[in-house]
């Protein structure tokens, strides 16, 4: 046989466009024993299909199939509780709650932050040249802190006293 022939079959085979008879003649071509080195790869192909059509099911596995098919089984109705039946709107709540959670952080990252809440310790500047008017400022604040905490603890114990001298009368 020409083997350009069979070249040229196979270039048909693989565009789809071969003939039943043409099939044909490529597998009794590979079904031989002297194939040459170049057409060696396609001999798998052919002879496949040769045990493929071979290959055929017995009588037992229609009979098997049919077995398994026709077996009437009941059908069994299954209960919903509340808590099973509400399951969808549990997961609805849930990725709304996770969608306005990831909104909500990504709204506050996008948010400019002020100028006062810079904690970049490298680039801090102190906004005080002398030391003394720093500290003076400093302690200042610290004492009307001070006299409002004793204002406070004084007015608090003002307002406990009659409770305990009621309370003993």
């Amino acid at each position: 046989m020409d083997y350009k022939y069979i070249e040229q079959l196979l270039e048909r085979y693989w565009q789809c466009e071969t003939s039943l008879e043409e099939e044909a003649i490529l597998r009794t071509f590979f079904s031989q024993n002297e194939i040459p080195a170049e057409l060696m790869p396609y001999k798998g192909l052919f002879a496949g299909e040769k045990t493929l059509q071979e290959a055929r099911l017995d009588e037992s596995f229609d009979a098997k199939v049919l077995a398994k098919v026709e077996k009437d089984q009941p059908v069994k109705a299954r209960k919903l509780s509340l808590t099973r039946s509400l399951i969808p709107f549990y997961k609805a709540a849930a990725c709304v709650a996770i969608i306005l959670t990831l909104g909500n952080a990504a709204q506050t990252s996008f948010r400019q932050q002020d100028i006062g809440d810079d904690y970049n310790y490298e680039t801090y500047q102190d906004s005080y040249n002398d030391p003394e008017m720093a500290y003076d400022q400093i302690s200042n604040a610290l004492q009307m802190v001070s006299q409002s905490l004793n204002e406070a603890s004084v007015q608090d114990s003002l307002l406990q006293t009659p409770n305990n001298e009621e309370s003993q009368n």
